[in-house]
């Protein structure tokens, strides 16, 4: 058995916020080399830990393996391997994290997951899990010290009705033994403190990590945006509009807008940030070195 991993839930009574990226894993072998690549670049700026994602299906669930293994083993990572209910019974989902827990970890995003390529609607597995409640709750059923993270929406699920209603299936993933939230992308920092301060007066206490994704694209984004129903403000849209089609230029002001969000967000005593990279060390090497300034 490996050894294991520092529950991030640790890490989040520090007096300093803490820093984490996001990878995906890669189609190929050549996406792999290249993810190492990006991962080395970014070990400069000292990420308190890095999640990976895990595919529809657990298409990617291999892969999610095989780089999960390589950020940990090889360049010493903490790594929070991402798990989704999707296609999956039970059986399987307790096999997998008896994997996940021999190999080490102790950190994972719980997710229900989204559709499967080509589907609309979400379907529970044969002996599957519904929500991603359900999830936290095998998870520390079958590992009590299994430390789990849990996705947020401060501008709501576009699947639930109302934010209420959204708040309250957030509350049972923490009832359930959620010990964190990172949220979904997003642009305006008010959402972000709406959605805290919404949460708080339910009574969810754990720490709420803002999730910050520098923007490459505007194209990209928006495509982005439409399917987590987050709102690009107009303001961002006609700066990247008058960048037009260079690139670099779209990535600068990419960069400056996450870097004020960012600076304002430590300012009012975030928890953390967890940045959005696409597999990329660029923005996050800049955003750094902006910080540090």
């Amino acid at each position: 058995m490996a050894l294991p991993d520092t529950p991030l839930s640790s890490l989040f009574i520090t007096d300093r916020p803490l820093r984490s990226v996001e990878f995906f894993p890669p189609k190929d072998d050549a996406g792999v080399e290249a993810l190492r690549k990006t991962a080395v670049a970014l070990k400069a700026m000292a990420p308190d830990f890095a999640s990976v994602t895990y595919g529809a299906g657990g298409s990617t669930r291999q892969r999610t393996a095989q780089v999960s293994g390589l950020l940990k083993a090889e360049l010493g990572y903490t790594v929070m391997p991402h798990l989704t209910c999707v296609g999956h019974s039970r059986a399987e989902l307790n096999a997998i994290a008896d994997q996940i827990y021999a190999d080490g970890f102790r950190n994972i995003m719980t997710l229900r997951g989204d559709p499967p390529k080509g589907s609309t609607e979400f379907a529970v597995a044969q002996d599957g899990l519904r929500y991603g409640g359900d999830l936290v709750a095998l998870l520390k059923g079958r590992h009590p010290d299994f430390c789990l993270g849990v996705g947020g929406y401060p501008d709501k699920h576009p699947e639930s009705r109302t934010p209420e209603e959204d708040l309250r299936n957030l509350k049972r993933k923490v009832d359930a033994g959620a010990d964190f939230i990172t949220t979904q992308l997003f642009f305006d920092n008010a959402s972000y403190y709406r959605f805290v301060d919404a949460c708080r007066r339910i009574g969810i206490t754990v720490p709420i990590v803002p999730g910050i994704m520098p923007v490459l694209s505007l194209k990209q984004i928006q495509r982005f945006t439409a399917m987590c129903g987050t709102p690009l403000p107009e303001r961002l849209i006609r700066r990247l509009e008058a960048a037009g089609e260079n690139p670099e230029v779209v990535e600068a002001v990419g960069i400056d807008w996450a870097l004020t969000q960012i600076r304002d967000l430590l300012t009012h005593g975030v928890p953390g940030y967890h940045l959005y990279i696409l597999n990329r060390a660029k923005s996050a090497l800049a955003l750094a070195a902006g910080l540090a300034a």
